[in-house]
C-alpha cells in the first residue's frame, strides 16, 4: 500500500512538471493576438559543423620498388605477413654485381700493392722490366705508324681506281681539261656536277700522288690523315652522283643494258672500296694513337721508377686507393639495393613477386602498410574549407558498423592546392583517429562530422525567423501593442540545429516572427 501511495506522489508530480512545461511553452510563445507565430530571442549555445565522407588509408603506407631491375630468386614475405622495419622482403639474383664486387675488391688490393710499392721504391729488376715495356711499346707504335702510311697510301690507290678505271669507263673524255660523259641524262644540273667533279678529281688525284711521294714514318702523318680522308670524301661524294646519274639511266640505241649494269657494278664496287678505304684509316689511325698513348705512360712509369717516388706521386696513388675503395662501397651498395627491405613495421599489402620473373627498375612490387595506426583522407569543398582548421575535433562513424559506433579523430593536415573533382576545387584534409581501435581497417568509408565553431551562451534565434535581402538580414520584431516592425539585425555563426547567433539589432527576451512573415 505504501509503494502504491509513493508511486501515486511521483506520477503526481511528473504530470505537475510536465503541465508547467507545456505552459511556459505556449506562454514564451504564444500567440500575440496578431495570429502570427512567435518566437524569443534567448541565450544559448551555437554549435558548427562540416560533414564530409572519406576513405580510411594507413597513416603509414610505402610502396616499394628496386632501383635496378634485374631477375627475382628469393620471397622473404607473402600478402597478410606481418614484418619490422628493415626486414628482408625480396631479393633479385645478386651474382653478377657480385662478381663485380669481388672484381673490386681485388683492384683495391692491386693499388693498395702499388702504393705500398712507391713508399718503399723501385728495385732494379722493377726498373728492367719497365725498360723492357718501354721497349715493346716503341715496337709497337713503330709498326702503327708503318701500318697507318700504308693505309694512306693504299687509299691513293683505291681513290684512283675507282676515279680513274671504274668511272672513267662512262666519260668520253675523263682527264683534263673538260670531261664529258658518254650518256644523256635528263637532270642537267647532275650532270654538270659530275662533269666538274670528275675535273675536280684529277687536279686532287695528281696533288695528292706527289703529296705522298714524300710521306714515310717520321712525316707529320696528321697531315697526311687529313689529306686522305678529304680526298676520300670527294670521291665519295662524286660516286654518289654518279650512282644517281646511272640509276636514273635506261637502254636504248646508244647503249645497252649490258653496258649500264657493267657501269652500276663498277661504280657500286668503287663506293664499297672508298667506304673501306675510310674505314681503314681511322682504324689505323686509332691504333696508332692508342700506340702513343701506351708508349708515354710505359716512358712515364719508367721515368717514375728511375726517379723515384715523390710525396705528389704517393698522394696521387693514395687517390686511386681510395677511388678503388669507393668502387667497393659502391658495388656493396648495389650488392645491398638487390633486397628490398621493409622501412617500417606493419603488414605486406601487396606482393607482385615470383620468383625467376623479371622485374624493371622503379616497378612497385610491394606495399606495406602500418599495422595499427589509421587516418582518413576526405576531399572538403572551397565551400567549407574555410571553415576547418588544423586542430579541428571530428566524430567519425564507418559504414562498416553503422551510426552507433563513433570514433574520435583530430585535422592534423590540410593541402594548400586544390584537386578538382567534377569541376569543383576541393582540398584534401587529412583526419587522424585519436585511439587505435582493431576494428578500423584500411579502405573502410568513413563519415565525418567536424567541429568547427562554437558559442557559448550567445543570443540565438531560428535562421528561418530572418527575412534576407541581399547582403542585409531582418526580422519582423513585435513591439505589443503597436504591432511588428522590421528591424535590421547582424549575425553570426550559424550553428547545426537551425538557430542564428545575433550580434547586434535584438535583445534578450524580445518575441520576433517565427517564419519571418506578419500577415
Amino acid at each position: 500500500m505504501k509503494n502504491f501511495i509513493k508511486k501515486r506522489k511521483i506520477l503526481i508530480i511528473v504530470v505537475a512538471a510536465a503541465i508547467l512545461a507545456v505552459g511556459g511553452y505556449f506562454y514564451f510563445n504564444r500567440d500575440t493576438g496578431s495570429g502570427v507565430e512567435t518566437v524569443e530571442a534567448k541565450k544559448g549555445n551555437i554549435f558548427q559543423e562540416v560533414s564530409v565522407t572519406g576513405s580510411v588509408k594507413p597513416s603509414e603506407n610505402v610502396d616499394l620498388a628496386f632501383e635496378n631491375g634485374g631477375k627475382i630468386s628469393k620471397i622473404y614475405a607473402e600478402v597478410g605477413d606481418m614484418v619490422v622495419s628493415g626486414q628482408a622482403l625480396i631479393q633479385l639474383d645478386d651474382s653478377e654485381v657480385f662478381a663485380s664486387l669481388a672484381s673490386a675488391k681485388a683492384t683495391l688490393k692491386t693499388k693498395e700493392a702499388e702504393l705500398d710499392e712507391l713508399i718503399r721504391g723501385a728495385r732494379e729488376e722493377e726498373i728492367i722490366i719497365s725498360q723492357t715495356k718501354v721497349d715493346n711499346a716503341q715496337i709497337v707504335l713503330d709498326e702503327a705508324k708503318k701500318t697507318l702510311v700504308e693505309k694512306i697510301k693504299n687509299s691513293y690507290t683505291t681513290s684512283d681506281d675507282a676515279i680513274r678505271n671504274k668511272a672513267d669507263s662512262f666519260f668520253k673524255t675523263p682527264a683534263i681539261p673538260a670531261p664529258q660523259l658518254n650518256f644523256y641524262i635528263s637532270d642537267s644540273q647532275l650532270k654538270i656536277d659530275i662533269e666538274n667533279q670528275r675535273l675536280a678529281m684529277e687536279e686532287a688525284l695528281n696533288s695528292w700522288s706527289l703529296s705522298l711521294a714524300k710521306i714515310t714514318v717520321d712525316s707529320d702523318l696528321a697531315l697526311y690523315i687529313a689529306e686522305a680522308r678529304n680526298n676520300l670524301n670527294k670521291a665519295s661524294v662524286f660516286l654518289d652522283k654518279a650512282n644517281s646519274a646511272l640509276n636514273g639511266l635506261t637502254a636504248g640505241a646508244s647503249v645497252t643494258q649490258t653496258t649500264i649494269d657493267g657501269w652500276k657494278t663498277g661504280i657500286s664496287t668503287a663506293r664499297t672500296n672508298i667506304n673501306t678505304a675510310i674505314d681503314s684509316i681511322s682504324t689505323a689511325e686509332t691504333n696508332y694513337k692508342n700506340a702513343q698513348a701506351d708508349l708515354v705512360l710505359a716512358q712515364q712509369e719508367l721515368n717514375l721508377e728511375i726517379a723515384g717516388s715523390t710525396i705528389e706521386e704517393i698522394k696521387a696513388q693514395e687517390a686511386q686507393v681510395e677511388k678503388a675503395r669507393a668502387d667497393v662501397l659502391t658495388y656493396q651498395v648495389q650488392a645491398d639495393k638487390t633486397i628490398l627491405r621493409s622501412p617500417i613495421s606493419g603488414i605486406v599489402a601487396k606482393q607482385d613477386a615470383k620468383i625467376g620473373q623479371i622485374v624493371s627498375a622503379n616497378t612497385v612490387t610491394v606495399s606495406v602498410i602500418s599495422a595499427n595506426q589509421f587516418e582518413i583522407e576526405s576531399k572538403i569543398p572551397e565551400a567549407d574549407i574555410a571553415k576547418i582548421k588544423i586542430g579541428d575535433l571530428a566524430k567519425v562513424t564507418l559504414d562498416a558498423y553503422g551510426d552507433g559506433v563513433i570514433f574520435g579523430a583530430r585535422a592534423v593536415k590540410i593541402d594548400p592546392a586544390e584537386t578538382f573533382v567534377e569541376g569543383v576545387a576541393t582540398y584534401k584534409t587529412t583526419f587522424q583517429f585519436e585511439k587505435s581501435d582493431n576494428r578500423i581497417k584500411s579502405g573502410m568509408t568513413a563519415n565525418i562530422d567536424i567541429s568547427t565553431d562554437k558559442r557559448e551562451n550567445v543570443l540565438v534565434i531560428p535562421q528561418r525567423a530572418i527575412i534576407f535581402e541581399g547582403a542585409e538580414k531582418f526580422v519582423m520584431a513585435d513591439n505589443g501593442a503597436s504591432g511588428f516592425e522590421k528591424r535590421k539585425i547582424e549575425i553570426g555563426l550559424r550553428g547545426i540545429d537551425g538557430n542564428v547567433e545575433v550580434i547586434s539589432g535584438l535583445e534578450e527576451g524580445e518575441k520576433i516572427s517565427a517564419t519571418g512573415q506578419v500577415k
